[in-house]
């Protein structure tokens, strides 16, 4: 396969799983999130709850992820506190209501999976879990010019 390829196939498929989440969420009554947003939940769900960590994580600007924060705080989603480990900075973290809306969101993913094996069958969709969580190895590091 080839490079451009690999990263269009990825990237359709993910398109295809968020696609699919939005959609089931949104048949549930939430409130259409953008795929920013959802990828902030995300992180948010992993531990990453600093928004500089979160940009970082994205590979966009602190700013952008705090325009995206503050129109989840918004909605009501997700709260932006003080950490209390270090006042310096800032904490992301689920409401109540986002809790609600993850737990949702994890019944949506489980679906989707289903879904997914049954069309793919159950020894296809195994071995593209592993692949994916496969170690990859180290990224190549981006040479600074001198």
């Amino acid at each position: 396969m080839h490079t451009n390829q690999l990263i269009i196939a990825l990237f359709q498929r993910f398109c295809w799983l968020d696609e699919g989440l939005q959609a089931r969420l949104h048949n549930r009554g939430w409130p259409d999130v953008s795929r920013p947003q959802s990828m902030v939940m995300t992180n948010i769900v992993t531990g990453i709850v600093r928004p500089s960590d979160i940009a970082r994580n994205l590979g966009v600007s602190r700013q952008a992820i705090h325009s995206t924060i503050n129109q989840m705080v918004a909605v009501g989603i997700v709260a932006l506190e003080p950490d209390p480990d270090d006042r310096r900075h800032m904490v992301v973290s689920l409401t109540e209501t986002g809790a609600r809306m993850r737990q949702d969101a994890q019944h949506a993913m489980d679906a989707l999976s289903d879904q997914l094996a049954e069309r793919l069958g159950q020894d296809r969709f195994a071995e593209l879990i592993a692949t994916l969580e496969a170690d990859w190895g180290d990224n190549i590091e981006r040479e600074d010019p001198d």
